[in-house]
């Protein structure tokens, strides 16, 4: 797939977006687009919010699309978009960009005046994006505005003009078809930050040693001393993006200035190496200078700080608010150069995020693409055929993408008739991210206050939750709650649909409608139908919501819609009143009596258990298939090869497992019963934390 092949799939995408959603076109395309960026972390969560309008006075015109507040570096970003729909149109040059630039800026003028902030209807986005930015207006370091086109950039636009706003930095993105296409096809799926560190460091770069002995054939290992100065300038660029994603999620809900690091930077600068732990970073293609000096990087690709987050963080917020200088602050660091290989990198990055936070919670609820629980979700969606609906002669699948860009880059090398079939099996309507299943399941279990936090707060909150319950028996995650959670998919988009085309739908809060609503017909449907609860089987079965449901979802949504909207709730801001406890509370409180005809679409609370208990067992036949599978495929050598290193390095091992390697060297002589081959799976990972290489 090439570029152009890819702006005609997204234009397509967009126009079926337009009219499932029915909020016009350019709102498709802002959708679209957004889901992307957010996919390649260029977004951490995206609110919609359009005004297309006067600015400060008559004479200016103003205008946005929506908006994103990142509280850990305190990024505020504005979007515009310029969408044509056109298959072929010219092509965007630095003066048209300009004026959509200004735009946005004079929307940001506009928003601190009291009249424009009259002017605005409330209880609307908008609204409450200018009640957003006037809140904090005093803890803004910087302003991002993206600019999302349907067109080409112009090859002559190298870079573009950084702007201010009351002496706050103004950064300006340009994001056209053929850079959205260059993120989403990286083989790390997400966009690409390259640092020169001779830019920071008056042309020579990061003194460091190699430590030699610690480095092997997937990675090559640095001691490094960083200024401080140059940790909190690279922090400023790139802002919480320089944070591995899932360090990034854990300390955004914590406090991202640490006192004691703080005092040190302003009481004791001289004593800050001493007394910190420093950073510890992974990063791909390193570059060298040798000099009398010693060593010095140069240059890295896809630098991130996975341990020390809140010590980056500090620096140069003790620079912003303290006036601090950082002159004399010098930091110690581990830089960790891996493989490029994604999937080798992703395991490896896991794995050193995990140990460098052990005395942090992240170091277990991290959810990473590795994870077993999205490994197997993979797995099943792969294999697994949906019934063909709506008159369709084949059957689909749902593709479930565990690791960013998957869907696409699978696409990547196919030929036009590989493709079409793909697209045909695999429809992208039905996809579905991480974080669309932590939405669905979490909106399901009753938590639509905690989704309505954004993609990335709700997915780590459902990360503990799985976490928490594979520990416990992975059985539970199986085919069966694969089709559950299809169903859920389905009633999702579905409720969705029904919001879009309501006569009261103002274009405003249909993320926080859809799960308030999602939420409450679940409820609703466990508090009147005692002993019963929605079979998802059936939706699974029909691929698709029945009419009973639907009627419902009706009465529901507009339920919702009035109560998250009213005068008298207990915060102004809608967008933030819906992240709010008390906000579930008042919705809980709904009147709304189900009608007797939903009981076709219901199934006993035994009878799920029921089912859910086959479905275990099932599962622990597939694995038990599978592991012995996975045994007899490393054959008899490598089983040698593992005993003689358990010898070796005295490890202890149990009488069971002790039984098993013993078969497992006779193989294909002998073979391992299922029992045996998970023992000797367990024992070798035990083997291989001890430094087993296989």
């Amino acid at each position: 797939m090439d570029v152009l092949e890819f702006k005609k799939d997204f234009l397509e995408e967009v126009k079926s977006t337009a009219s499932v959603e029915g909020n016009g076109s350019n709102a498709a395309f802002v959708s679209v687009a957004s889901s992307y960026l957010l996919g390649a972390e260029v977004l951490t969560d995206f609110t919609p919010a359009f005004y297309n309008g006067a600015g400060k006075n008559a004479s200016t015109k103003a205008r946005v699309d929506g908006y994103l507040l990142d509280e850990f570096d305190m990024t505020f970003t504005l979007v515009i978009a310029d969408y044509s729909g056109e298959d072929e149109r010219e092509t965007i040059t630095r003066t048209a960009a300009a004026v959509q630039f200004d735009r946005l800026l004079h929307f940001l003028e506009a928003a601190f005046t009291d009249k424009f902030k009259r002017s605005i209807e409330p209880s609307t986005p908008a609204s409450d994006l200018v009640d957003m930015l006037r809140l904090n207006k005093d803890r803004i370091r910087k302003y991002r505005f993206l600019l999302l086109t349907d067109g080409f950039m112009s090859d002559r636009i190298s870079e573009i003009e950084s702007k201010s706003f009351n002496d706050i930095p103004v950064e300006c993105q340009i994001w056209d078809v053929d850079r959205i296409y260059r993120v989403c096809s990286s083989d790390l799926g997400r966009q690409d930050m390259e640092i020169d560190f001779k830019a920071y460091t008056d042309g020579k770069g990061i003194p460091c040693l190699e430590a030699s002995n610690a480095s092997t054939e997937d990675y090559h290992s640095y001691l490094c001393i960083i200024p401080g100065s140059v940790l909190a300038d690279i922090y400023d660029f790139f802002g919480s993006q320089l944070l591995e994603g899932n360090v990034r999620s854990f300390l955004s809900t914590k406090v991202a200035v640490n006192k004691k690091i703080r005092e040190t930077i302003l009481r004791i600068p001289q004593n800050f190496f001493a007394y910190n732990n420093g950073v510890s970073a992974t990063a791909m293609n390193l570059q060298f200078e040798n000099t009398p000096e010693g060593r010095f990087i140069t240059y890295a690709k896809d630098f991130q700080i996975i341990n020390g987050g809140q010590t980056t963080a500090s620096l140069s917020n003790a620079r912003h608010r303290d006036s601090a200088d950082l002159s004399q602050i010098y930091v110690q660091m581990k830089l960790t150069e891996i493989d490029s290989d994604a999937d080798k990198s992703s395991e490896l990055i896991r794995n050193i995020s995990r140990s460098s936070n052990s005395q942090n919670k992240v170091s277990d609820a991290d959810f990473f693409a590795t994870h077993p629980f999205h490994i197997r979700m993979e797995q099943i969606s792969r294999r697994l055929f949906a019934p063909a609906s709506g008159g369709a002669q084949y059957e689909t699948k749902w593709f479930y993408e565990r690791a960013r860009g998957q869907y696409l880059q699978a696409q990547m090398r196919m030929t036009k008739a590989q493709k079409d079939k793909f697209s045909a099996q695999n429809p992208k309507k039905q996809l579905i991210t991480k974080t669309d299943l932590a939405k669905y399941r979490n909106s399901w279990a009753g938590g639509p206050q905690v989704v309505s936090k954004g993609a990335q707060t709700n997915f780590m909150k459902f990360a503990e939750i799985i976490d928490d319950a594979w520990s416990k028996s992975d059985m539970q995650f199986n085919e069966k709650y694969f089709k559950d959670t299809v169903a859920l998919a389905i009633l999702f988009k579905h409720t969705e649909w029904i919001v879009s085309h309501q006569p009261w739908f103002e274009h405003g809060y249909r993320a926080n409608i859809v799960t308030y609503s999602v939420a409450l017909f679940h409820r609703l449907i466990k508090s009147q139908f005692k002993g019963k609860d929605l079979d998802l089987s059936l939706l699974w079965n029909r691929q698709k919501v029945p009419d009973a449901a639907t009627n419902e979802l009706v009465k529901i949504t507009k339920f919702v819609f009035d109560t998250i909207t009213d005068p008298h709730r207990g915060t102004i801001n809608v967008t933030q009143w819906c992240k709010r406890d008390a906000c579930w509370e008042e919705v809980k409180k709904c009147p709304i009596k189900l009608s007797e005809s939903l009981d076709s679409l219901l199934i006993s609370i035994s009878d799920v258990k029921q089912e859910e208990k086959e479905a275990k067992k099932d599962q622990r036949i597939a694995s038990d298939l599978d592991a012995q599978k996975r045994v007899l495929e490393l054959g008899s050598i490598y089983w040698k090869k593992v005993n003689d290193f358990v010898i070796g390095k005295r490890i202890a091992i149990t009488p069971d497992q002790m039984k098993a390697i013993k078969y497992a060297m006779r193989i294909p002589e002998q073979i391992p019963s299922a029992f045996q081959s998970i023992q000797l799976l367990a024992l070798l990972e035990e083997v291989k934390a001890n430094g087993f290489k296989g």
